[in-house]
């Protein structure tokens, strides 16, 4: 019987990630969470051994020693690149040192960090360099990759920074890419991606409702969505020329002596910067607020269109806007936790086991909680299926050094009896 290697997991929420290595063969002993309704969630469909609580107040004295791999989606919420405001000051963005805490105190073998793609880019790159040369300083190699949730087999472009490290010398494995664009003609190996239709299909036409109810000899939970398929954004209140805007920062930036690189450095952006001095081919486009007052410190501008582009008001958002429409022939653009896509019908959002569904999760898993916080729970969570592919190759690291060892120790006790015949 081959062993079965532990698992500790902080931040886990309704146990995605978890949830992936358990369907590969690992046991979860201990997991914590401080979102009551998600920790609902993963007891009911997990089990017991989910502690919901503040894991800053928890000691790692409470916390058991013998696990092999700790786990950890830190939250995101200060990283996002939907967070304009993110920031280090941000007391969220440091949680990752709880998990800094637990690899130093109980020493596990491996350890799993999840986080969003906006961490990669936040401070020109030097918060991730941070976070990995603090793991580094606990004795462990480490490595980060992005990985394209698409790529294998979830029908989701979801991008998320996936952090691995080891204390036993192995390589840090990432899983192989398994699918792809179907005209891939670089290789043909590849599957053709998982588009949203060929999972979800079957619920377009169903009426969403509360109770779980039988389709096509399955059981059906959590079918319920949003029914507003309009909301509201902030918007300019006026109009706008961006030709003229754009010709408008050429001027002021010639006369400053910035280049656009420079000012993409300033900004930490990746090319950004530079569509707001294009207007060929309608590429361009006008900075938002925040950066236009500080587009206008290093340009020094003068006042002429601060107004115009600056003031914002409520507005409607149509479907043609923000509120994306799930695309039915390709994979879905990432589910979020504050709220689903419209359905390609238009005449709902994605209900909730729509959106499991994208994420992977087994049709018999339940959420609870009010709608909102189900929409979190699943929004905030790492695909089942892309958790698996990054425990199949854990798993095979730690098996290939667990026979290797036992041969090793095997033929030494082999050369010892020898010995001792040999001089008895």
């Amino acid at each position: 019987m081959k062993k079965k290697y532990k698992i500790a997991s902080l931040f886990s929420g309704c146990g995605g990630l978890d949830l992936g290595f358990i369907n590969t063969g690992f046991e979860v002993i201990w997991a914590n969470d401080f979102f009551k309704e998600a920790v609902e969630t993963y007891k009911k469909n997990i089990g017991n051994h989910i502690v919901y609580g503040d894991i800053t107040k928890i000691p790692s004295n409470k916390i058991p020693n013998d696990f092999d791999i700790l786990l950890g989606g830190f939250p995101c919420q200060g990283f996002s690149v939907a967070n304009t405001k993110r920031s280090m000051k941000d007391k969220r963005n440091f949680l990752y040192k709880e998990l800094l805490r637990l690899i130093k105190d109980k020493q596990p073998k491996f350890f799993v960090a999840e986080n969003v793609k906006g961490l990669l880019s936040m401070q020109k790159g030097e918060i991730i360099k941070m976070i990995v040369n603090d793991f580094k300083s606990l004795g462990y190699d480490v490595e980060y990759r992005l990985l394209k949730a698409s790529n294998y087999g979830v029908p989701q472009n979801r991008e998320r920074v996936i952090i691995i490290g080891n204390r036993l010398g192995l390589k840090n494995p990432f899983p192989k890419i398994t699918h792809g664009l179907s005209n891939n003609l670089l290789d043909k190996n590849l599957k053709p991606y998982i588009p949203v239709k060929e999972v979800i299909g079957h619920l377009a036409n169903v009426r969403t409702r509360k109770a779980s109810f039988k389709l096509n000899e399955e059981i059906i939970h959590n079918h319920i969505a949003r029914t507003n398929v309009h909301d509201k954004f902030w918007g300019r209140k006026h109009k706008i020329n961006q030709h003229e805007i754009c010709d408008y920062l050429k001027e002021w930036r010639n006369k400053s002596g910035w280049s656009t690189k420079k000012i993409d450095e300033h900004f930490g952006y990746a090319y950004t910067a530079g569509h707001w001095f294009r207007k060929d081919n309608n590429s361009g486009s006008i900075p938002k607020p925040s950066d236009w007052w500080e587009l206008k410190k290093i340009l020094k501008f003068d006042n002429k269109y601060d107004k115009v582009v600056t003031e914002l008001e409520l507005k409607e958002i149509k479907f043609e806007q923000s509120l994306r429409v799930s695309n039915w022939e390709l994979p879905s653009d990432t589910i979020t936790a504050t709220g689903p896509e419209i359905h390609p019908n238009r005449e709902r959002r994605m209900s909730v086991r729509e959106c499991a569904i994208i994420q992977t999760f087994p049709n018999d898993f339940i959420f609870y909680g009010s709608l909102g916080n189900m929409y979190k729970q699943i929004g905030n969570a790492v695909p089942v299926l892309l958790a698996e592919k990054i425990a199949e190759e854990i798993l095979k690291e730690l098996q290939n050094y667990e026979q290797t060892n036992t041969k090793t120790t095997t033929k030494i006790r082999a050369n010892r009896e020898v010995g001792t015949k040999i001089f008895a």
